[in-house]
């Protein structure tokens, strides 16, 4: 039976292209249609119609096979058939925030999220409240402060944590460091007490001391996996593609360069000579996009004068990378992101590159993206270690001097 009214959600992204050996095998463009969440009669299809996503064309085919097979098992014992697809469960600390609000919002649109557990220290019930008036399948609840921290994490399949304070005028993700590292640190705490298996995504800047800092909570814990934490740096992706799309003209949607290195300022290298599709830079277009995506994000503080930093694209790039988790979780075997990640592709014990993702988290780092750099990047990456092996030994520093609660 049709449905007498549709929902349709659609998700617009571009992801990474796949390695050399594959450079169009992944072209993110599909839209989901579903068609079962607002219907006064049940119905079990879903259309999966290539256009532009957070997800790929053969990763579309692949969910497309799994829907149809699942929504013919589905109906029998449930209103919304499609709800038994959605099957993972979202745990997002900081949603009350600028960042978390947009971003659970996101998040709550994915058909792969069965259950949506927002915490936060305050006001985090009226924003559980909204979103759980959307007509997607995930489920909603609020947690609120520190003794329900536990029961949010509990069975969490993905953790991502925005928590912490945002850049001001004149603010360096430096200065961010002492209130924020406390903020990660108690928080991934409770993660590796409650749902050691997670994928741990961390957002809360300075990312290049907050991934160590969360390593350092992990090893004390006793279950530390290095393949399942990520400092997601997908925002640099996204801003480099949409920059070289505008300065070349190009379909953005065909636009994939990877960036390479840490999360902040000069530590923030694009590749541009990696550009998918080939695409050619005068040295003066080098340095200039290359200087504006590692800016980016203070060009956003300064345009909003003090009111915030950059929420609205953080919480669309760190959605796109949760949907990737959502969809290596699944069995998707073609996703690919940047994440700064524990790494032996340079000296640095942490570094971000391209990755292949799965079931078990990192699969593969993908070192073909260091081979072959222009003479600009190669001096670059060369000139930001400092910075960043600075910054990681800072984060590792702060949690042995403060050892973590047994």
């Amino acid at each position: 039976a049709a449905p007498s009214t549709a929902t349709f959600l659609s998700f617009r992204s571009r992801g990474n292209a796949l390695p050399q050996t594959r450079p169009s095998a992944v072209r993110f463009g599909s839209r989901y249609s579903l068609v079962s969440f607002s219907g006064l009669k049940e119905v079990t299809s879903v259309n999966c119609e290539t256009e532009s996503s957070f997800i790929g064309k053969e990763s579309s085919t692949a969910l497309r096979g799994s829907f149809a097979l699942k929504a013919r098992k589905a109906n029998r014992g449930s209103r919304y058939g499609l709800q038994l697809v959605a099957s993972y469960k979202v745990a997002i600390l900081g949603a009350a925030g600028g960042i978390g609000q947009p971003l659970a919002l996101l998040i709550k649109m994915s058909p792969l999220v069965s259950a949506l557990n927002l915490y936060d220290i305050a006001n985090v019930k009226g924003v559980a409240a909204d979103l759980s008036h959307c007509n997607t399948p995930s489920q909603v609840l609020d947690f609120t402060g520190a003794s329900e921290l536990g029961d949010c994490l509990k069975g969490a399949n993905v953790v991502v944590i925005p928590a912490g304070v945002p850049r001001k005028p004149g603010m360096t993700r430096d200065d961010l460091f002492n209130i924020n590292a406390n903020i990660v640190m108690t928080l991934v705490e409770a993660v590796a007490d409650n749902c050691p298996d997670a994928f741990i995504h961390i957002i809360s800047n300075p990312v290049n001391s907050t991934v160590p800092i969360a390593a350092e909570v992990l090893k004390q814990k006793g279950v530390y996996n290095p393949k399942k934490l990520f400092g997601v740096t997908t925002l640099d992706v996204v801003r480099a593609n949409t920059f070289v799309a505008q300065k070349k003209n190009l379909k953005l949607i065909d636009v994939d360069v990877p960036v390479i290195g840490g999360h902040a300022g000069i530590t923030i290298l694009p590749l541009l000579s990696k550009t998918k599709p080939t695409v050619s830079f005068t040295d003066e277009e080098v340095e200039q996009l290359t200087v504006r995506i590692q800016n980016a994000g203070t060009e956003v503080v300064e345009a909003k004068a003090g009111a915030g930093s950059a929420t609205l694209s953080m919480a669309y790039a760190a959605a796109r990378f949760v949907e990737s988790s959502l969809r290596a979780l699944d069995g998707d075997g073609d996703v690919y992101e940047c994440s700064f990640v524990q790494s032996d592709l340079t000296n640095l014990p942490f570094f971000a590159s391209r990755i292949k993702l799965g079931r078990n988290g990192v699969e593969a780092l993908i070192p073909s993206d260091l081979i072959g750099l222009s003479e600009y990047e190669d001096k670059t990456l060369e000139a930001l270690k400092p910075e960043l092996k600075a910054s990681i030994e800072k984060g590792i520093a702060f949690v042995q001097k403060q050892p973590v609660t047994a």
